[in-house]
């Protein structure tokens, strides 16, 4: 994915405030030589982040004439309007060794003797990978197949298949369970048993 910065020349708080008044986002890239100060059109931006890939391929950004590749490393967004605050970039290379988290994309589940045939329904218990990679090799998302899953029987993460070059950061969790079949379950119906009538007891009164 391309977009075009600009170079940003004024700086703090109130240069910011105008900026965001007038449709632009402040931005920074680092890495690879000096910071720069940058700004973005909101609009087009704002579209650009509702799209997986940005978040997790690497980008070509046009600034002054000059494209480099670059990754999104954070963005800041406003706590109720819909609005980008600030956005960080890194400059990477063909030797830049990155850490990053990127989206799984589950597929084969219908075709799964735990879905077609036990009726089981598979809970995603992670939907996102935190990896390492040389920036160039930086996969848009990892696929995990699940159309071998069977009823009692997890994918963990040393059953997905990954990319050349790329590698898992666990945290100290040793082959943690990405994807698990969760068993129907069988309602119960109790029928309440109707009160007995009270049974009818002879009148007394005088004859």
């Amino acid at each position: 994915m391309k977009f075009v910065a600009f170079e940003r020349k004024l700086q703090g708080t109130g240069a910011s405030r105008r900026l965001r008044i007038s449709g632009k986002v402040p931005g920074i890239v680092f890495g690879a030589g000096e910071p720069a100060m940058i700004e973005l059109d909101h609009n087009a931006l704002f579209h650009a982040l509702k799209k997986e890939a940005f978040h997790s391929s690497i980008l070509d950004m046009e600034l002054n004439g000059k494209e480099s590749k670059v990754l999104l490393r954070d963005v800041q967004y406003h706590p109720w309007k819909p609005q980008v605050l600030h956005v960080d970039f890194q400059r990477v290379d063909s030797t830049t060794k990155i850490t990053k988290k990127v989206p799984l994309h589950f597929i084969g589940e219908a075709e799964s003797v735990a879905v077609k045939t036990d009726k089981c329904t598979v809970s995603h218990i992670v939907t996102e990978l935190e990896i390492t990679c040389v920036a160039v090799e930086l996969p848009e998302f990892i696929e995990v197949d699940l159309s071998g899953l069977t009823k009692g029987h997890s994918v963990h993460v040393n059953d997905i298949k990954l990319p050349a070059g790329v590698k898992v950061v666990t945290h100290g969790k040793p082959n943690p369970v990405v994807a698990t079949p969760v068993e129907p379950k069988v309602e119960e119906i109790v029928v309440a048993a109707a009160p007995a009538a009270p049974a009818k007891g002879k009148a007394k009164g005088k004859k």
